[in-house]
Order: C-alpha cells, then structure tokens, then sequence
C-alpha cells in the first residue's frame, strides 16, 4: 500500500485560494474514484471536489471554513501502490482549469466529460454517488482530536455542526463538546455564539462585537468594488419612466402562458438599445492601450444570496427572445442562490442589470463590474400622479439608474440608451420601431 497525498488544485478560476466548507469524508473511510470528498468556495462558486483516487483516508489536512492556498495538501489516502506511482497527486493544474471552466449547462447530447479536475480519471459508471462509510465513535475515546500537519486539531463534530459553527464564527477547536463521546453538538456551537463557556473572542474584540471572516464571495466583491471605483470614472444618469404599458403586457404574456417578468422586459429592452449605441458594450484594456467592443451582449444578472452578491450572465442575451430571456434569469437566479452556478458562469459578462427595486429602493449609483461599460439599476415601482395623455392619472412609475464609464462612454451616449430603455418600457409597441 502507498500513501497519497492529495494538494487543492487549481480551480481554473485564476484564483490563489479557496475555503474548505465541508468534508463529506472521514478518516478510515473506504472512498471510490470520483467520490465527492469535500465541498470548497472560491470567490464565484461553491464546487465538489472528487476523489483522485480510490483508497481508505487516512488523515485530513484541513479544518473546514480554514482558507487553503492551491497546491497545499488537504487530505491524504492510502492505495494500492503501482509501478513509478508518486506519493502526491502532480497532474497538471491546467486540467482543472479547462476542466472546471466547461460550462455545466452543456446539451444532453454533448459528448461526456471523462474528467472534472486534476487526475480524476473516469466518471464512475453506476451514475450513483458511492455510499459512505458509517462513522463511529466508540473506540476514539472522549473529546478525541486527530491532529493535522498545521499544527491545528480537527474537532469531532459532525458536517451540519461544523456549517452551522462556520457561519457564527465560532472556532471549534475552542470547544468542549458535551455530546456523545465528546462530539460537538449544535448547542455547544450556538452557547459559544452567544458569549457563554467555549466562545472563542478575539484579543481585540470588545464586548458587543460579532467579527466576521472576510472571505469568499464577499472578499471578491469587495476587492473587485475597489478596483472599479478607483480605476473607471463612473457617471450615473437617472431617467424615471411611466411603466403602466409594461406591466400590462407582463401579464397579457402570462394568462397567454408564457413566461414573463418586468426584469425579463427591461432585459430586452437593454439589448436592443445596446445595438443603437454599441459603446455601452465595450471594455477598456489598459494592457493593450485599446477600446475592445463585444459582438454580443453577455447579459450579467446581478443576484443577492446567502453568500453575498453574485453576477452570473447570460451569453448572447441579444439574441434571445422575450420569454428565453425570462426563462434564462430565473435559472440564473435560482443556481446562485443554491450555489451551483458554474464558474463560467460568473465571469464574461458585457453589461449589467441589478434590480435594487426589490428591496424597496427607488433609486441609486450602481457601480460597474469590472471590465464593463455599463450597468442599469431598476428601482422599484410605485403607483404614482402621473401626466397621461394630458391628464392627471395614477401609473406605475419607475426610475432606472445607468452608471457608466466615462472613458468609454460620453454622456450623450449614455443619456441614448437611458432613453431608449426608457421609451421601450413606457409602450413596448415602439420596438417595432427599432428593429
């Protein structure tokens, strides 16, 4: 037999690190090729990792929420040793990276990916998941810690716990657990939360703070905020529309059966006006010296989840019809909010649309994805006093907010394709006159 230590590959995203969320693995448990062993979040997405080999584990090397750098081992097995096999999986990084990018959402029909990360090997033919081990306790003895190479310990307690510990911020290897055996129960974890015996608190931390690793999703958005606050000069241009008609037809399309939504229209409603002024579908490369214009509108949709903001996109957006635009954002929104989003997913996108309307927000300053021209905010809408056909009358009124880069985008450009926008949503019949 040969020990077989398994390092976090690269996640084709160009990223440096990612944080261990949960092992779905033990030590002792006997794991097949391709099993999912442990779940990890990048900045974009939460991905399953697979088993490289098919062996017994022998020690895991990293505790869950800890951030790990790629190429740091993370868990080691043991297999049966083979002729010029290595203790360490060395398969080129650039396999994970072209194999983690493909896009999940490929046709039925396409031909079947063998691999999904570094030295996988093929799928396993049952289609089924492998079934665990059943875990015991009995010989470990109480409160029984498995040290790791890091100098940590890792906790006995069981996934849900170390989830649940994760998100209070909670370090289990401060507790003692009352459970079973000495296992971390769920009540240790909330009583450490709430400042009783076991909290881990920070030497600086004063009393009536909750301190919040900076991590994942929300350590990406906020880096990428900063560098597209001081690198594109953003204008925003504001243009409140009477969107009564708009309305109207949303729900003339779904008593006719088809799928329809405000955020689907105005989505359209983006991608033809695009066409009239292409400049708002363009980046600047400062590596290059040159303005770069896109041939389609890669439609981001921006998303709020559990784990923080995330723009996943549409690829040819301007090429889709009303209902396929509809049909494309609510799967969007629902893969982000389960966190099976892709990583391909969430990068390449052209032109943005965030909907602050939901939250009850009529207006504000959205600020550019990095890479892009321009992003619209759609406020919410309001039944309003509104001059119709000359006459005062209640309509739904909404206010749109484009931001722009300056450097890319004149305003005279961006007021354009605010009216254009505008004057689609005000009598979506004037798209005839567009085309």
């Amino acid at each position: 037999m040969t020990a077989r230590e398994f390092r976090l590959p690269d996640l084709g995203e160009g990223l440096t690190e990612s944080e261990l969320v949960e092992w779905h693995v033990a030590p002792g448990d006997i794991v097949t090729l391709n099993q999912t062993i442990a779940d990890v979040e990048t900045a974009k997405a939460i991905v399953q990792l697979p088993s490289p080999v098919a062996g017994r584990v022998i020690e895991l090397l990293a505790e869950p929420g800890s951030t790990v750098a790629v190429g740091a081992p993370i868990v080691r097995f043991e297999v049966e040793g083979a002729a010029g096999e290595t203790s360490r999986d060395s398969a080129p990084a650039a396999e994970a990276a072209d194999e983690l990018a493909a896009d999940r959402s490929e046709p039925a029909e396409a031909p079947v990916r063998n691999a999904v990360l570094v030295g996988y090997g093929p799928s396993v033919e049952s289609g089924r998941r492998p079934q665990r081990k059943q875990r015991t306790f009995a010989n470990r003895g109480p409160a029984k810690q498995r040290p790791v190479s890091s100098g940590h310990a890792i906790a006995l307690a069981a996934p849900p716990v170390r989830k649940l510990a994760h998100e209070l911020g909670v370090d289990l290897a401060t507790l003692q657990g009352t459970g079973e055996n000495g296992m971390i129960v769920r009540a240790d974890v909330t009583r450490a939360a709430e400042g009783g015996t076991g909290a881990a608190v920070a030497d600086s931390a004063r009393a009536g703070e909750v301190r919040t690793p900076i991590r994942g999703v929300r350590k990406a958005t906020a880096a990428a905020m900063v560098q597209s606050a001081f690198t594109a000069p953003h204008v925003t241009e504001f243009l409140t529309v009477d969107v009564t008609r708009s309305l109207q037809l949303v729900q003339r399309l779904t008593e006719a059966g088809q799928r329809s939504s405000l955020l689907g229209l105005v989505s359209k409603a983006v991608c033809m006006a695009i066409a009239r002024t292409p400049s708002l579908n363009s980046r600047w490369d400062d590596t290059t010296n040159e303005i770069v214009q896109f041939e389609s509108v890669n439609l981001g949709i921006a998303v709020a989840t559990e784990r923080g903001l995330m723009v996943p996109h549409i690829p040819a957006a301007d090429r889709r019809t009303l209902p396929e635009l509809t049909e494309a954002i609510a799967e969007l929104a629902s893969a982000a909010r389960a966190g099976e989003l892709a990583p391909s997913q969430l990068s390449g996108s052209t032109f943005t649309i965030t909907n602050i309307g939901v939250f009850g927000v009529d207006a504000g300053t959205p600020i550019l994805n990095p890479g892009e021209a321009g992003i619209l905010a759609m406020g919410a809408v309001r039944r309003r006093p509104w001059e119709h056909e000359g006459e005062l009358a209640l309509r739904e009124i909404m206010t749109l907010s484009l931001s722009f880069d300056h450097r890319l985008v004149d305003g005279e450009q961006g007021a354009r394709l605010l009216t254009d926008v505008g004057a689609l949503l005000s009598d979506p019949a004037s798209a005839l006159a567009m085309v």
